[in-house]
């Protein structure tokens, strides 16, 4: 495998025209002597453009060496880019150390792409190449450290990293999930890059370990530091115990199930025995039973004959005497019936029709009712809709307080660089008489210079150390300013993201409520309109029903006309034809058949009746049902929308009143009262 790397790299080589370096010869030669040895160290040599731009074209697909050593080579801008860029492609280097090569912007870009599509480096090494000088290059980096999923160990220490750079890699470390250890010491993280930092961990609980000493951040937040690193190498050692221990319990887990299937199978083979054994004697019993069957049926076949004889004879007597004492009776019975018929189909249909008038009285009444509730919900939506108006000018007010609390804010920073200005203006006008002061005194000493060389010195000596104190107040009043304006712009900052959140929450929290009663109020109609149509419905049914009995109603009157009228017929037959009975008797029978046919269709038109009045009042009751149900929905929507309203008012009056109380507490707010 070496052989193939040091071939592919002289062929690269005499490709480009350019001559192979002994350094990197040398390095492949022991890697030939040691075949375990995966290391290629290149460290303080002086490696040219077109040995870099080589040495990325080898190592792109390069499976020999997983370390890969560049220390204090001082690589060129463009030799770093060609090397990493080669790198981006490579699977199987775990290690990169780079320390002192003095990288610059172009440097950390390509480290950012690196991480980016690198998926097998673990050990990044960065000392001593002052990458937070370059703020976008360094910006660059911690993309690509956000987006690396394999790096474990990174070193930077030495870079010359500031509180913004810190700013950046701590927003990498909130998406990193794979770091373990991060050194950065001796750098210029501060104050404000230490918090930053532990800002990060909140999130980050894979970072296990993190240096940061000689970076100027107090006691307090290091030790902050120190407890979340410690918290989450005690996650990490839990969770590589609780692995373990699931990796145990897997295993045994399978031993269970393969013992269990062994057992499984063991029975089933038993329970196999079993069902042969079964259905060998089940085959046996059915072959006995079919044959008795067989002897039973032939003996039952033989009664049945019997019997039916028996029966049939009983069956004529019964019949030649039955119908001389029917064909008696039936006359008599008919006649009674007839009239017991029409009294009861009377009283009947008197009772339906006032039964439908009532019940559509109430269903009127139940409407109107219902009519007027949703009347007095809308009015309630309408409350609503104003009430939630109301509370979006209140928000829009606060708003323009916020605008101009940082108005006031700009003002007084205006104010404050305007009296710096005055000031320096006025430290020059004291240097300026100084200096005249002092060109009047050499005057003096040109035609005095014996007497006042001493006192001149003195004047002098005098006149240095004032200028040497007011420049010192100079740097100091500057220093001061500068610190100011950098703490109020951070104030206003913090204030400003504060309130844009709140106000977010605030106006999402609203709307969510807005759009809930919107909802409500459109599901409320929806129903309302359902009940209208199912109440139409059931006036047009009670409708058909009305013209169905009352069509009934005339066919039992057309009947009871006929029957009238074949009664008369069959008196006055009877009263002139007494003498031919014999004539009478036929026409008697025909008659008698007609009448049980009238009276099969009377039989069936009272049943039809009768169902139908029954599914009458079971539709009735259902939809009174339904509307009681439909009330009781509308009650509890109603209650539902009181509180609702009760939530939103104290929910409007505590907002109102966190909002006067933060303006309050604030020193913007102070500072407005006093105004």
């Amino acid at each position: 495998m070496m052989d193939d790397f040091k071939r592919t790299y002289l062929c690269l080589c005499k490709e480009a025209c350019v001559e192979p370096q002994e350094c990197i010869l040398n390095q492949l030669r022991d890697g030939c002597d040691g075949n375990l040895r995966k290391r290629l160290d290149l460290s303080t040599q002086s490696l040219s453009v077109d040995t870099c731009a080589i040495l990325g074209k080898v190592l792109m697909n390069d499976i020999v060496f997983t370390e890969l050593t560049l220390c204090d080579c001082m690589l060129n801008e463009e030799g770093a880019k060609l090397l990493l860029y080669g790198l981006c492609a490579n699977t199987t280097i775990q290690m990169l150390d780079m320390k002192g090569n003095n990288l610059r912007a172009a440097g950390a870009e390509t480290l950012g792409k690196l991480l980016r599509h690198n998926k097998s480096l673990k050990s990044l090494i960065l000392e001593w190449n002052a990458l937070g000088m370059w703020e976008e290059g360094f910006c660059v980096f911690c993309e690509g450290l956000r987006a690396n999923k394999s790096l474990k160990h990174l070193d930077l220490r030495n870079n010359q990293i500031n509180h913004q750079g810190v700013g950046e890699l701590a927003l990498a470390l909130k998406h990193n999930n794979t770091l373990e250890e991060l050194d950065l010491r001796w750098n210029n993280i501060g104050l404000l890059g230490g918090r930053a930092l532990l800002c990060a961990l909140q999130q980050n609980k894979t970072l296990v370990r993190l240096e940061l000493a000689g970076n100027n951040i107090p006691s307090d937040v290091l030790k902050a530091v120190e407890q979340a690193v410690d918290h989450n190498s005690e996650c990490q050692v839990a969770m590589r115990e609780s692995r373990t221990r699931s990796k145990v319990l897997t295993n045994e887990i399978q031993c269970l199930k393969v013992e269990k299937t062994k057992q499984f199978l063991n029975m089933m083979g038993v329970i196999d025995q079993q069902k042969e054994e079964l259905a060998r004697s089940g085959r046996t019993v059915a072959v006995q039973v079919g044959q008795l069957q067989e002897a039973l049926t032939e003996k039952s076949s033989i009664i049945n004959s019997l019997r039916a004889k028996v029966q049939m004879t009983e069956a004529a007597l019964t019949l030649s005497e039955q119908k001389s004492n029917d064909l008696k009776e039936f006359l008599e019975k008919t006649r009674m019936e007839k009239f017991e018929l029409k009294e009861r189909l009377c009283k009947e249909l008197k009772n339906d029709q006032e039964e439908a008038c009532n019940r559509e009285a109430k269903l009127t009444r139940e409407l109107n009712t219902a009519n007027g509730k949703n009347m007095e919900l809308k009015n309630k939506v309408d409350e609503l809709d104003r009430r939630c108006n109301v509370q979006r000018d209140q928000i829009c007010q606060l708003k323009q307080e916020l605008a101009n609390v940082t108005a006031e804010m700009k003002q007084k920073i205006l104010q404050t660089e305007e009296c710096l200005e005055v000031e320096k203006k006025r430290c020059k006008q004291v240097l300026d008489d100084a200096e005249t002061l002092r060109q009047k005194e050499m005057d003096q000493m040109n035609a005095h210079q014996q007497e006042t060389e001493r006192s001149l010195q003195d004047r002098i000596l005098k006149l240095e150390n004032i200028r040497i104190q007011l420049e010192t107040e100079l740097s100091r009043l500057k220093a001061a300013a500068l610190t100011n304006r950098a703490q109020a712009e951070e104030e206003l900052i913090k204030m400003k993201n504060q309130i844009r959140l709140e106000e977010q929450e605030r106006l999402l929290h609203l709307e969510e409520k807005l759009h809930f009663v919107s909802q409500s109020r459109d599901e409320s109609q929806n129903r309302c309109t359902n009940q209208k149509q199912t109440i139409n419905e059931i006036q047009a049914k009670n409708n058909k029903f009305t013209f169905e009995i009352e069509g009934l109603k005339r066919r039992i009157e057309e009947l009871n006309e006929e029957l009238s009228g074949k009664d008369q017929q069959k008196v006055a037959e009877v009263n002139n034809v007494r003498v031919e009975l014999q004539e009478q008797i036929g026409h008697l029978q025909t008659e008698r058949i007609a009448q049980e046919g009238l009276k099969e269709k009377i039989s069936a038109l009272e049943r039809q009746l009768k169902v139908q009045s029954c599914n009458h009042r079971d539709a009735i009751l259902d939809k009174e049902n339904e509307i009681s149900s439909l009330l009781e929905k509308v009650r509890m929507k109603d209650s539902e929308i009181i509180r609702m309203k009760e939530d939103e008012a104290q929910r409007a009056s505590f907002l109102h009143n966190a909002i006067l109380s933060y303006v309050q507490s604030s020193p913007f707010g102070a500072q407005c009262t006093k105004k």
